[in-house]
Formats: structure tokens, C-alpha cells, sequence
């Protein structure tokens, strides 16, 4: 009898061990595989560049706001110059498995071509461009600069006394030339008997030559600057020493020199980098372009706060902006 009392003691304590490891009712546990949503993006120059590569960084952080850290991280490799560095950067993050690698740049792009088919199970991205070189794990996205930059150049043209619009650009290609560009034509269907000199520099970086082409515009009468890429540092420094206006674009560099910063087109680049990333969860790699554009969001006129822009200035700006996103300005001549 005894024996038998034990024997349902045992028994009753087995089952509720077995309950309390989830042998029956509903099954608690979870997926441990299942983490974060990661990030990795490699970058030409500094996260704190006031313009290219911040721009795409603080995309990224405003993503990372809005889901949070613990569910989606960001790492990057800035500085990137050299072409061999980032492709090298590029295939490791694809190594290790990141859900999406950012190309940012669009001299990566052969490097992406040939790496991306290697990977068949990671997106990638690059910009900016259209092209995803036919390929179903690559993203392509382009800024439309010359929209905000035709906005600029008509606020560029109003402010003008001399008639005289310098352009610091980097080299003539992708948004940059896209910026440029619109810029000259907001200035133009402004004031059509304007003077809009761009000098090229051939390089993204080169802060010294951005500042020497600032100066030769300076000297040629312009009262008015812009410029596009990372290099522009150099370009306001040399439009702050002498009292000339600048417009920027890409990232806001109204904390650079705020006294002659009149706007800035901003890049907002979480809006596509965002469409990308509902695609990759949902199983769609790649494939398909995006754009940045006024209407979208992912362009924005910030005007800097601490500049007093006269009201025919502000309405003028809001009527491009209107005509643009309408459809009845061509931002592009």
C-alpha cells in the first residue's frame, strides 16, 4: 500500500514538472533566431560631413528612432575614398549577414555589380542612381536635387545685387549635376539676364580647391554661392570670410555659418530607405529604383531661422515649390 502511495506521489509530481516545462496547453516559448532588422552602410566620407554621407546616416538614425535600437541596428564604415576599401567593406558586411548593405555612393557601383550575386540571400543598396544592373537583390535610389536646387535658385536670384551667382561643384555627374542643374534654371526663369558661373573641381573632397573656386567666384563679382558634395566646407568658409550668401544642399549647414546660410535642400533618405526595408521583410530583395523628391518628403527647403528672408523671397520659394510638385515647373531646363 505504501508502495503504491509513492508511486502516485511521483506520478503527480512528474505531471507537474511536465506542465511546468510546457508539455501541454499553450506553447510559451520563443524565437530566439528572430533579432534585430540590420544595417550596415558603407560611406565615401564622415557621418558629420554636413552633406553627403550624413545626410544617408541620418536617415538611418531616424529610423532606428522611430523602431527602436533593439530592433533594428545600424553599423557603417565612413571615409571611404578609396573604391578597393569599400568594396572590401561591402563583401565582409554580406558575410556576416546583414539584412540590407547601403552602397552609399555611386562610384561603388561596379563593386556592387560584382559582389551582389554572391550574396543571392542579402539585399544591397546604392545611390545615387536608377540602375540595379538588372539584378533582384539591388536597390537603386536618386535624389531629384535640381528640384530644390531650381527652388534655390530662384531665392538665389531675388537676393542677388550683382547679377552674379557662383556654383561650387564636385564633379558633373549624378545629383550633383542634377542640383546644379535646377539651380541654374531657378536663377535663369528669374532673372534671366543673370550670371551663373560653375566651376567643376573634379573631386568630392577636396576642401582646399573648394575654397580656391569660391574665391575666383568671389573675385568675379558673385555675391551669391552654392555648391553640392562634402568639399563645400571649404567653399563656405571662404563665402563667411566675405559676406557672400550661401544655398545648401544634401544636409543642412546652417550650423556651419549661420549668418550667411540662406536655406538648405535637406535629404531625407528614410523615406525610400524605408519602402526598401518593408520590401526586404515582406521577401523582395531588390529590383526596383526610388527617388527622393519634393512631393514625397524625402527633399525639404529648411530655411534657416536666423536669416531674415524678405516676404516676396518667402512666397516666391513656396510658388516654385507648389509649381514643382503640381507639375507646372520643370525644374530641369
Amino acid at each position: 500500500m505504501k508502495k503504491m502511495q509513492k508511486l502516485l506521489v511521483l506520478l503527480l509530481l512528474f505531471g507537474v514538472l511536465l506542465a511546468a516545462c510546457g508539455g501541454g496547453g499553450e506553447d510559451t516559448t520563443t524565437d530566439e533566431s528572430a533579432g534585430p532588422f540590420r544595417v550596415a552602410i558603407v560611406m565615401p566620407s564622415a557621418i558629420t560631413d554636413l552633406a553627403f554621407s550624413q545626410s544617408a546616416y541620418d536617415g538611418l538614425k531616424l529610423i532606428q528612432d522611430d523602431r527602436g535600437a533593439e530592433n533594428f541596428e545600424i553599423v557603417y564604415s565612413e571615409n571611404m575614398f578609396v573604391v578597393d576599401d569599400a568594396a572590401a567593406a561591402i563583401r565582409d558586411y554580406a558575410s556576416q549577414g546583414y539584412d540590407l548593405v547601403i552602397a552609399h555612393g555611386s562610384q561603388y557601383g561596379s563593386s556592387l555589380q560584382e559582389i551582389a550575386p554572391d550574396f543571392p540571400d542579402t539585399a544591397f543598396a546604392w545611390g545615387t542612381t536608377v540602375d540595379t544592373f538588372g539584378l533582384d537583390n539591388i536597390f537603386a535610389y536618386e535624389a531629384r536635387a535640381e528640384e530644390g536646387g531650381y527652388v534655390m535658385g530662384v531665392m538665389a536670384a531675388m537676393l542677388s545685387q550683382s547679377g552674379v551667382i557662383g556654383v561650387v561643384g564636385p564633379i558633373e555627374t549624378g545629383d550633383a549635376k542634377l542640383y546644379v542643374d535646377g539651380f541654374t534654371a531657378g536663377v535663369l526663369a528669374t532673372a534671366p539676364d543673370d550670371q551663373v558661373n560653375a566651376n567643376w573641381i573634379g573631386s568630392f573632397s577636396d576642401t582646399a580647391l573648394a575654397s580656391e573656386a569660391a574665391q575666383t567666384h568671389i573675385g568675379a563679382g558673385a555675391d551669391v554661392l552654392t555648391g553640392t558634395a562634402q568639399m563645400v566646407v571649404g567653399a563656405i568658409g571662404a563665402a563667411e570670410e566675405n559676406g557672400v550668401l550661401w544655398f545648401g544642399t544634401q544636409s543642412s549647414q546652417t550650423s556651419l555659418a549661420p549668418g550667411i546660410v540662406v536655406a538648405n535642400q535637406v535629404y531625407h533618405w528614410e523615406v525610400v530607405f524605408t519602402e526598401m526595408i518593408d520590401l526586404i521583410e515582406s521577401g523582395t530583395y531588390g529590383g526596383q529604383s526610388f527617388e527622393i523628391t519634393l512631393a514625397n518628403g524625402g527633399l525639404v527647403i529648411d530655411y534657416n531661422p536666423a536669416f531674415t528672408l524678405p516676404a516676396d523671397v518667402t512666397t516666391a520659394a513656396g510658388d516654385a515649390i507648389d509649381g514643382i510638385v503640381g507639375g507646372s515647373i520643370n525644374a530641369l531646363p
